[in-house]
């Protein structure tokens, strides 16, 4: 019994996409470049993001 349910929680755990992750601008550029492929309303042109600012304790992280 243990050993099947470790089984299946192994099994379920590996499910997914593996890859990186992607920034809310990179996920709403692809989304209006699929929209475009596909003849759909293309969205709002997204904002770029700001850079980013050092904070002191940066390094720690």
């Amino acid at each position: 019994m243990t050993l099947t349910l470790l089984v299946a929680i192994a099994a379920v755990s590996a499910c997914g996409r593996r890859g990186g992750l992607d920034t809310p601008y990179e996920a709403a550029v692809q989304a209006r470049k699929d929209a475009s492929k596909a003849h759909q309303p293309v969205p709002p042109e997204p904002e770029k993001p700001v850079v980013d600012k050092k904070f002191i304790l940066d390094p720690l992280i």
